[in-house]
């Protein structure tokens, strides 16, 4: 999969089917979109193409505001958005940077200047509520005008359910926040999990007896707090663990957030290492403690959580075998 920061230079471009969207998660309707901008380009002989943003549009605007809670917390990493979008079939990836010059663009000038120029769109599908243009001024019926006037076919593709509920990157966040992994992985069609590389950490956990592996997470996930999980990428099979994904209140005021990650029973080096970690139950919200001891004692008790937990699992998978 070619993956292009900004509109592809003349030598790049080439007919596209293509769809729209920010993707966060790829879920499943995401992938009945995927799908069937796969299957056009099949049809038609052209490469399937997906367009997203960097930032998300409303993590710009709410920068702009200088209103940072009205930015939608993140389910996924550009990586792992990425991965998603290769597993699904698609050929070419247009991450656009979200500016303010790209914000300011009119209904007609994104048609002509992004769609027809920039991209060669032949084929476009996107949602039946899709909005484009400067103060989302255009909409659905302006997009099939647009088709008829340049050339290219547009389909709209209507809301994807599951049972009674409308799958979307909100009702997957809503899970998430919720620790609902069953029903985040219902939405999404897969366990939830982050990737990332190892980096190195202030070394904290090993003084505490507990030593992690950390990855950045660079934007405001989804969900916070002490979780099960386990890691694949460092072992032929899924080593268990407990995790913490926030802000580290007892030992940091940065702000940041961090993954850090005590793989049991492991003790081995992997900084750079590239893991994904699956979220399997939450444990409890992330506190601060009042001191060192507090919060190691905390931990000892997450820990003892966990391990149970796998015990637990393995012992009602031996028993299914008999």
């Amino acid at each position: 999969m070619k993956v292009f920061r900004g509109l592809p230079n003349a030598a790049a471009r080439a007919p596209c089917a293509l769809t729209i969207g920010n993707f966060d998660g790829v879920h499943l309707g995401h992938q009945a979109l995927l799908a069937r901008v796969r299957a056009a380009a099949t049809g038609l002989g052209l490469e399937a193409a997906v367009m997203t943003f960097e930032p998300h549009p409303r993590e710009f605007f709410a920068h702009k505001a200088g209103d940072l809670s009205r930015a939608p917390a993140r389910i996924a990493n550009l990586r792992d958005k990425l991965q998603s979008l290769s597993d699904n079939g698609i050929d070419r990836v247009i991450v656009e940077h979200f500016s303010a010059p790209f914000a300011a663009l009119t209904p007609q000038e994104f048609t002509e200047k992004v769609l027809v120029e920039g991209l060669h769109v032949k084929w476009l599908m996107v949602g039946d509520d899709f909005c484009y243009g400067a103060r989302r001024a255009g909409n659905v019926q302006m997009l099939l005008e647009a088709g008829q006037q340049y050339g290219f076919h547009v389909e709209t593709l209507p809301t994807v359910m599951n049972g009674s509920t409308r799958i979307s990157s909100s009702a997957v966040r809503a899970a998430l926040n919720e620790g609902d992994f069953p029903h985040a992985e219902a939405l999404l069609g897969h366990p939830y999990a982050i990737s990332g590389h190892v980096i190195h950490g202030q070394k904290l956990g090993r003084t505490l007896g507990f030593p992690t592996l950390n990855l950045r997470v660079p934007h405001r996930p989804a969900l916070s707090g002490i979780f099960i999980v386990q890691v694949h990428g460092l072992a032929d099979h899924p080593l268990p663990a407990v995790a913490s994904l926030g802000v580290r209140p007892t030992v940091d005021d940065s702000g940041r957030v961090l993954l850090e990650v005590h793989v049991f029973d492991f003790d081995q080096g992997c900084y750079g290492r590239q893991v994904r970690v699956e979220f399997l139950q939450k444990i409890r919200d992330e506190e601060k403690y009042i001191d060192l001891p507090t919060l190691t004692a905390a931990i000892h008790r997450d820990a003892d959580i966990a391990r149970a937990f796998f015990a637990q699992r393995i012992a009602t998978a031996a028993t299914d075998r008999i």
